[in-house]
């Protein structure tokens, strides 16, 4: 390949565009041709004043329109799919061991819903990559300041030494202890080493959680290590000093394993909390470890993993350092985004955890423009774009350079003087968090951290680490840097990068999704939006891609409309849609029939099931008519001062008796969760109507005329009941602990009856 490296260059990476694009815009271009159609039958139709249906029929073309034109931006990420394949033994053979410092940031921020045990698993994942361990550094923040997380690390840093080499020996996958121990084949391992190795990891795992059961560290531990003494009485979750350690400190030549091999530096950071400083959530966090980070590692490239989301593939290193180290399209590059996958789905994914379609098929199309968005997890950054470095073709990163770091001083010294970094008061009149704050004064300690150097060489600073405001951080983040001229990567292997914990129960699924979609809309709404503050800095494709998450909110109006209104007529027995005898009932057929037989061969394509589309299609009516609704009046209420930005993290620890359910893909609805009482609403409402309208059709209309005028809202009633079998299931037939609780039962019950009753002496 010629270029400016010479004609013996040879690419690290390399990128393919998807097969079948031309057809499938042809196919797009039809479906479009079809939703004008229905656009014009509805604008053409409209009832005159005084006549049945008329605001039905409005509602029903606003619902269209915003349909219509919110399936065009998803098309911006079909239209053009991008794969990235890497070729790590070109990498190896052109710089050897000669790479670049990785630092690894895990974050936790509760010892109760994100286990210990978890935690430790996660970090001894990140501490095994097949990559030169003493290029490694592994922080784990914890900002849930808990003692018994840090008793939990400072265990895996012992059995560490030997689980690394039993990795490195045998070519463990994946390098999480758990995981791996639970496949329950191990081929080419010898019996004794495998059961000694087991044995360890059993002894540290029923240290960590006997405490983490009494609540207490073992009472021999205090002595054993320095870090217990910065815990007191006085210490709450929201309120204690600093707590910095170097476990395992790098720079010490006795950091070793069984074998004598360096181990990677091991950091356990608890920033300050004070009750009348706001701590930005994991954003904060993140920023407190790039800037500790860089007085103790330096690491040119920062991966962040979420502490329930453990290393599957030890060569992830070397995939990400692939794009950024390519001497041609490296220097263009400022994250490498790996998708979000899950071990723990069932096989039709009953609460949709995979995200199958995203990962599989949008994400591929974000990356055919200038990059994926940043998703806050199994994300590789260099340090420079976190820290507001802009894009400039002349920016190029000595990767061979040495990293300044500091070999002089003791390890009390270093965490002595790099605390005051992680302080509540650090950020105040700073840039961190912030954007286009070129005349702020300049912070005390800012000279002493080697994050700014870069900003100092540039002599402007336009951000500083992650942003602060939002529940997705991460999203507003990714797009700034973005803003800056700089590309993104999605790189999704065939064994993937990090595998984590799905939500095994529909309460969390939904608030999960209420935090992402609220999150979204307020990027929207911000001045930071892809739709204003984006625009002609990033391109129009990508642009549309953005906007059509961060839609998802608004996407409950049209939808609990669509759901609602034409049950109701039907039930008056008054038709909203054109006969099967008219020529317009073609284009609403066709959009229907196109648009579900591409999702369901998208969605098999992607690897789901049959049944894993339906119950994806179930989720989707679901998160639309509550976690998205929820999600955009928060956001209304928050425009006006009524409601604060909260940042929810997500439960990793199940009830027995709901894991067993879940195994089973039976549907949790055991508790009394608000966004139940608008499913299980909706639900009755649906089925009183279209056993209401059936009756009436068959008495009194007759069912061939019936089927005539009213088929396709008869089709939409029916469907919206089939999809709901499980939760009529679980209001009025299920025994276990999973049925719907009775106050929601008679609520819904009696509130269905109530509107479908007003509804039938409306005129």
């Amino acid at each position: 390949m010629g270029s400016e490296h010479g004609i013996g260059y040879l690419p690290l990476f390399e990128t393919r565009r998807g097969k079948g694009r031309i057809l499938y815009r042809v196919f797009a271009a039809s479906v479009f041709v079809g939703i004008v159609l229905i656009w014009l039958y509805r604008a053409s139709h409209i009832p005159r004043s005084g006549e049945d249906g008329r605001l039905g029929w409005i509602g029903l073309l606003g619902a269209e329109l915003w349909f219509g034109l919110y399936w065009v931006s998803t098309q911006s990420l079909r239209w053009n799919r991008t794969y990235r394949y890497t070729f790590k033994d070109r990498l190896s053979q052109r710089y050897g061991n000669d790479l670049p410092r990785i630092d690894i940031f895990v974050c936790t921020a509760n010892p109760e819903i994100e286990p210990p045990i978890m935690v430790t698993n996660t970090v001894l994942s990140v501490m095994a990559y097949d990559y030169p361990p003493e290029k490694i550094a592994v922080y784990l923040s914890d900002d849930g300041g808990s003692d018994l997380t840090f008793y939990a690390l400072l265990e895996a840093s012992r059995f560490s030494q030997h689980w690394l080499p039993f990795c490195k020996k045998f070519n463990v996958e994946p390098r999480s202890p758990e995981a791996y121990f639970s496949l329950g084949s191990w081929d080419a391992i010898e019996d004794k080493e495998l059961a000694s190795v087991k044995k360890l990891y059993e002894e540290m795992e029923n240290r960590i959680t006997t405490a983490v059961k009494l609540r207490r560290i073992p009472g021999n531990t205090d002595l054993n290590h320095k870090g217990f003494s910065q815990w007191n009485s006085s210490s709450s979750r929201c309120d204690h000093d600093t707590i910095l350690q170097l476990i395992i400190d790098g720079r010490d030549p006795n950091a070793k394993d069984i074998e004598g091999c360096a181990l990677p530096t091991l950091v356990y950071l608890a920033r300050e909390k004070r009750p009348q400083y706001p701590h930005n959530f994991k954003a904060g966090a993140m920023n407190a470890l790039i800037r500790v980070s860089s007085e103790i590692s330096n690491g040119q490239v920062i991966l962040n993993v979420d502490c329930d989301m453990y290393s599957n593939n030890s060569c992830s290193v070397r995939d990400a350092l692939c794009f950024f180290m390519d001497e041609e399209k490296g220097h263009e590059i400022a994250f490498v985004q790996f998708p979000q996958n899950f071990e723990n789905l069932t096989k039709n994914e009953v609460y949709s955890g995979s995200l199958r379609v995203l990962s599989e098929v949008e994400f591929h199309g974000f990356d055919g423009y200038e990059g994926p968005l940043y998703v806050g997890t199994g994300c590789f950054h260099r340090r420079d774009t976190l820290c507001g470095r802009e894009f400039s073709k002349e920016s190029r990163i000595q990767w061979r350079s040495e990293n300044d770091i500091h070999t002089k001083e003791s390890a009390d010294e270093l965490e002595t003087r790099v605390k005051g970094l992680a302080s509540c008061a650090y950020e105040d009149n700073t840039q961190w968090g912030k954007e286009d704050l070129k005349e702020a004064p300049p912070h005390p300690v800012q000279n002493r951290c080697s994050t700014l150097h870069t900003l100092q060489f540039m002599g402007v600073c336009l951000q500083m680490g992650l942003r602060y405001g939002c529940p997705v951080e991460d999203v507003m983040t990714g797009l700034s840097i973005q803003c800056l001229g700089w590309k993104s990567v999605y790189y999704n292997p065939a064994r993937k990068g990090f595998l984590g914990v799905a939500a095994t129960s529909l309460d969390q699924t939904l608030l999960q999704h209420k935090r992402w979609s609220e999150g979204d809309l307020q990027v929207l709404l911000s001045r930071y939006s892809p739709a204003w503050y984006a625009l002609g800095r990033i391109s129009p494709g990508l642009l549309l891609g953005y906007c059509s998450y961060c839609l998802w909110a608004p996407n409950s109006l049209a939808t609990v409309f669509y759901s609602t209104a034409p049950s109701l007529y039907l039930l008056r027995g008054i038709s909203l849609f054109p006969q099967v005898s008219s020529p317009w009932f073609l284009p609403f057929a066709y959009v229907i029939i196109a648009k579900y037989t591409y999702s369901l061969a998208e969605f098999l394509w992607s690897g789901g099931t049959v049944l894993g589309w339906w119950n994806d299609q179930r989720i989707w009516l679901y998160k639309r008519t509550t976690s998205y609704l929820f999600a955009f009046v928060d956001t209304m209420l928050g425009l006006v001062g009524f409601s604060e930005t909260s940042f929810i993290v997500s439960n990793k620890v199940s009830d027995p008796d709901v894991s067993q359910r879940y195994e089973q893909e039976m549907m949790e609805f055991g508790t009394s969760f608000p966004m139940f009482t608008i499913l299980a609403t909706l639900a009755m409402l649906n089925l009183i109507s279209f056993v209401c309208a059936a009756k009436r059709v068959v008495t009194d209309v007759g069912v061939i005329r019936g089927f005539d005028t009213m088929a396709l809202q008869f089709l939409l009633c029916g469907v919206l009941v089939l999809i709901n079998v499980p939760l009529y299931w679980a209001l009025f037939f299920r025994k276990d602990k999973g049925k719907m609780p009775s106050s929601i039962t008679a609520k819904s019950v009696l509130l269905a009856v109530f509107i479908c009753t007003c509804s039938m002496f409306m005129y």
